[in-house]
């Protein structure tokens, strides 16, 4: 069948919520026997988010190809269940960067470069990109930022452009807007959404679909308001009322008989009956009331807790699994240096290091360790918590406090983590790290293995700086145990303490691959420890979802 595509853009204020409506009307199609992709464009001029600070940008989510993304992947993948490519992000850097190099190889044959059509046809064809690399039945194609941003323009034309290249037939253009509640009056007010319509259809789209949000209930006479002024069929005002469950979504989309809708528009037959019974089980679960356990998310972005936003869902994945409530409670490793925040750490029944970058924080994530490692606590280190976890038991273990990574200390004298050989000549920070999904061989006998149950598994990894194998047999005898190798035995990519009860780091970041129905290994063990050390009995819970491993990965590792 020829590619659909449903386009979608946001109006009245960003962060409106267009990426979890996308991942949402996915999973929709997905249900219905499609095979569906999702892309983000960003205006920003960065090539990628990955040389943006956290607090600009949230996490940065990596796929299995190595690159370095927008966030909203993130969202994509875990709703979806599926592996996107690195097409499916891209920014007006990386299409202005494009259309450049063009220019000065000459392939323009002298012509002026202009946004309409070089630019705009840039953009057209990393659109096409998506269904020839992923094949993709259906894309859908997010557009980060408000309508009114001037950045935005170009990509805007771009899919005004894309209605008459696909055909009315095979092409949707969304519309997630805000209602905003007035409280002296009580009123919520659509007049924002018909202005950023309006907007809209001034660059040439009519949206077939608006998605309303909004903090309180949309009675019939504000979607009957909307429909009439917006020019839409009422059908297709959907109210999105905030949901503090996000895996909700969409179910509330089913409600509306969206999918159905879309079927319609896009003169589509189901090709079969979507099965929501897994999916319905899994928001019972979140709601049920179960018991809490503590976690202590050891950060220096903390403020933004969307800069761990993958590593917070995938506690909450394993906590479904295994019946439990994770509170999360976030401390500043700075405040810990400060001798501030410790109250935090001694109440939690875990402690979890994530990934980060500078050497801002990191004695006050050093010290947490330390006193998990002291009070057999359960830690989880990931990337640079694995790193830490081994300065922290190197100094240990070397009686001495000149134990470092050359990332924070040059001079060091015992460099238990220093750069990859192949990084030292690396100027550009940018899409340069080992970056992307790699395969680890798994120990027997070890934490990892018991965690895992396979022998070889692939994960994704985002880092410089690495394990300095000139130190291994000295913390071995010291009791780390290296119970995840590279293939060839060069790269350390897990590490545990034999003497501890649960005292894992891994070099690769797990929580990317983690999803609802499918939580990740790793930290279903790391919360099975919290669990015991918190003295809860073990929970009988039905399983969620069936499948151990997605099929795609499966299929690699039979390979």
């Amino acid at each position: 069948m020829k590619t659909k595509y449903i386009f979608f853009t946001g109006g009245v204020v960003s962060s409106v919520g267009k990426g979890v409506t996308a991942a949402a009307l996915g999973l929709l199609l997905k249900k219905r026997g499609f095979k569906v992709a999702v892309q983000k464009l960003d205006p920003y001029i960065n090539v990628d988010p990955g040389t943006m600070s956290p607090y600009q940008h949230g996490e940065v989510y990596v796929l299995d190809d190595g690159a370095e993304t927008d966030l909203d992947l993130g969202h994509y993948e875990r709703f979806i269940d599926v592996s996107l490519n690195r097409v499916c992000n891209v920014t007006t850097g990386q299409v202005y960067a494009e259309v450049i190099s063009k220019e000065r190889r000459g392939d323009y044959l002298g012509g002026t470069i202009q946004v309409i059509p070089h630019i705009t046809n840039e953009i057209k064809r990393r659109i096409g990109l998506v269904a020839k690399t992923t094949g993709a039945e259906i894309v859908l194609v997010e557009i980060g930022g408000t309508v009114g941003d001037i950045e935005s323009l170009p990509f805007l034309e771009a899919l005004r452009q894309m209605r008459s290249d696909v055909g009315r037939e095979n092409s949707v253009y969304i519309h997630v807007t805000w209602l905003p509640f007035i409280g002296a009056t009580g009123e919520l007010k659509t007049k924002p959404t018909q202005h950023s319509v309006a907007e809209l259809r001034s660059i040439g789209i009519s949206p077939d679909i608006i998605v309303a949000r909004s903090d309180y209930p949309v009675d019939e006479d504000l979607r009957e308001k909307i429909a009439l002024f917006c020019d839409v069929d009422r059908r297709a005002v959907i109210p999105m009322i905030t949901e503090p469950i996000l895996y909700k979504v969409p179910l509330t989309l089913e409600e509306f008989e969206v999918g159905d809708y879309l079927m319609e528009r896009l003169g589509l037959e189901p090709r079969q009956k979507p099965d929501w019974s897994r999916w319905k089980r899994l928001v019972t679960e979140v709601e049920r009331e179960k018991p809490v356990i503590n976690v202590a998310l050891v950060g220096k972005y903390v403020e933004l807790h969307d800069a761990y936003m993958s590593v917070r869902e995938a506690l909450k994945h394993a906590a479904l699994a295994l019946g439990l409530e994770v509170n999360i409670s976030w401390v500043h490793s700075v405040e810990l240096e400060k001798g501030r925040g410790w109250d935090v750490i001694e109440k939690a029944d875990g402690v979890l290091v994530p990934g980060g970058f500078g050497s801002r924080g990191i004695e006050g994530k050093i010290q947490a360790i330390q006193y998990a490692y002291k009070n057999r606590v359960p830690y989880l280190g990931l990337c640079l918590g694995m790193q830490l976890l081994v300065i922290a038991f190197g100094r240990h273990a070397l009686q001495t406090d000149d134990v470092n990574s050359t990332e924070f200390d040059r001079t060091t004298k015992h460099p238990v983590i220093d750069l990859m050989p192949d990084q030292r000549a690396i100027a550009d920070m940018g899409g340069t790290m080992r970056l992307g999904l790699y395969p680890c061989v798994i120990q027997p006998g070890t934490l990892a293995a018991r965690a895992y149950g396979e022998k070889l598994i692939q994960e994704r990894h985002r880092h410089r700086f690495e394990f300095n194998n000139s130190y291994r047999e000295v913390l071995e005898k010291a009791g780390m145990r290296f119970s995840g190798l590279s293939p060839d035995g060069q790269l350390v990519e897990i590490v545990e303490l034999a003497d501890h009860p649960f005292m894992v780091g891994t070099q690769f970041h797990p929580e990317f691959l983690s999803r609802p129905n499918r939580p990740h290994p790793l930290f279903v063990a790391f919360l099975d420890a919290v669990r015991e050390h918190a003295g809860i009995e073990k929970q009988q819970v039905e399983a969620i979802e069936t499948p151990s491993v997605p099929e795609e990965l499966a299929a690699e590792l039979q390979r």
